[in-house]
């Protein structure tokens, strides 16, 4: 164990599942001061987990319930990461009560609220504003490639497009519900692309109903196969299906996520007419 890590005290969360073996670990370090970005690193990098969060005082002295919250994972610093903030605002929650924190990241700012339900304590985040890019379909086809994926594998209602609401997500629809569950990607190959495109993960996603989804997002950035729980890609794939028009301007979608890797977790997204932003919700607990 590292002289870092004996030195703080790193909280450790499985976030958007109720149990132990769900959800997406990820530690959770409620006073970072005094931290640089190499030591911030070297920690998530022992802990191993697809990132982990650091908090500071936010930029509001006086409020104590405003915070500057970075994300590294055990390679580099992420700007925005979903199931981390699900699990810092949890961590908040049990030490300062439910209610409302203003989060700053690299993004910009991520207000969440923290509730009671079903004896758990259950986070919303809000999003920062999301958009869709087109993506260039020779991009496309070198995606599918790394995937080993053929092109009629997709589904042509939900069409490649990259999704941002913090970060860059590569949208990718199977057309089935086998097609994604058989994933064995060419892991560099997947990398080169997405660090060509500035993408934090791949979302490859299988359409159930009208509001329910099956995920999976490749993390090859973070130096992890993949993630099993991603809030970053929910509130973005949020972003793409409302803008693609798949879905009514208020509605809440569910996402399914982690099953195929032994890890499931649920994902709650939320769209509310008028209002830019999405809301992802999903409870965390000690691990």
């Amino acid at each position: 164990m590292s002289d870092a890590i004996k030195s703080t005290k790193v909280l450790h969360y499985t976030a958007f599942a109720t149990t132990p073996d769900g959800g997406n670990p990820a530690g959770v370090l409620l006073d970072a001061s005094g931290l640089d970005d190499a030591a911030m690193t070297a920690i998530a990098a022992e802990l191993g987990y697809s990132e982990s969060a650091f908090l500071t005082p936010g930029p509001d002295p006086d409020d104590s319930r405003s915070f500057t919250l970075r994300f590294f994972s055990p390679k580099a610093e992420v700007d925005f990461c979903g199931h981390a903030t699900v699990a810092t605002a949890v961590a908040l929650g049990e030490q300062h009560g439910a209610g409302d924190f203003s989060l700053h990241t690299q993004a910009g700012l991520v207000p969440v609220t923290v509730r009671e339900e079903g004896g758990l304590l259950k986070a919303t985040l809000t999003s920062v504003p999301p958009r869709v890019d087109e993506v260039d379909p020779a991009d496309v086809s070198e995606a599918l490639a790394a995937l080993g994926w053929a092109a009629g594998e997709l589904d042509a209602a939900l069409p490649p497009k990259i999704a941002y609401a913090g970060v860059r997500h590569l949208v990718l629809a199977a057309a089935t519900r086998e097609r994604l569950a058989d994933l064995d990607y060419d892991f560099d190959r997947l990398l080169a692309l997405m660090l060509r495109l500035g993408l934090t993960t791949v979302q490859l996603v299988w359409r159930e109903s009208a509001t329910v989804f099956h995920v999976r997002d490749p993390f090859p950035i973070g130096g992890v196969v993949e993630d099993p729980a991603t809030g970053a890609a929910a509130a973005a794939f949020g972003g793409y299906a409302r803008e693609l028009g798949l879905v009514e301007p208020d509605e809440k979608l569910t996402l399914h996520q982690g099953h195929d890797m032994g890890r499931p977790s649920l994902l709650e997204v939320e769209l509310r007419r008028g209002e830019p932003q999405i809301r992802v919700s999903g409870t965390a607990i000690r691990i």
